[in-house]
């Protein structure tokens, strides 16, 4: 097991490479965590709060296919699991992990310096070519600050 702090393996499935260097995790809750180290901290968007996994998270009420209960909330927590992604591994997580979880790792790259308006593609080339699945969503990213 990797000791807290050390980075993510670049190569390692669920892995998305901000264009600052910093590496997130996306994942979907439905299937077993990914072999490797466990994160430091994550950050979980489900309808209903998630079992507490042994390591710190938080939970954002999140119903699958729509945007977050809280935008606000929201907001916060995106920027306090960008701030951690500089020296913790971060993990993102809704169930399937491609539509809220794609949505949550755009806002990431938004506040790493993407454009707004490119950071479902950069999120879909990096990370799945499925994620961010609603318009909403796709609208959520071009207008988060």
């Amino acid at each position: 097991m990797s000791a807290p702090g050390t980075p993510w393996d670049p190569a390692a499935p669920g892995v998305m490479p901000l264009p600052s260097g910093r590496l997130v995790r996306g994942r979907g809750l439905r299937r077993p965590p990914p072999p490797g180290p466990r994160p430091d901290f994550g950050l979980y968007l489900t309808s209903r709060r998630p079992a507490d996994p042994p390591w710190e998270s938080r939970w954002l009420r999140w119903p699958d296919f729509r945007l977050p209960a809280d935008p606000v909330g929201a907001a916060a927590a995106l920027r306090d699991a960008w701030e951690r992604s500089a020296r913790q591994r971060v993990e993102l997580a809704c169930a399937g992990g491609r539509g809220r979880t794609g949505t949550a790792l755009a806002c990431l790259a938004v506040l790493d310096g993407v454009p707004a308006g490119e950071a479902v593609a950069y999120v879909r080339e990096h990370y799945d070519r499925r994620a961010v699945e609603t318009p909403w969503q796709r609208r959520f990213v071009e207008r988060f600050r």
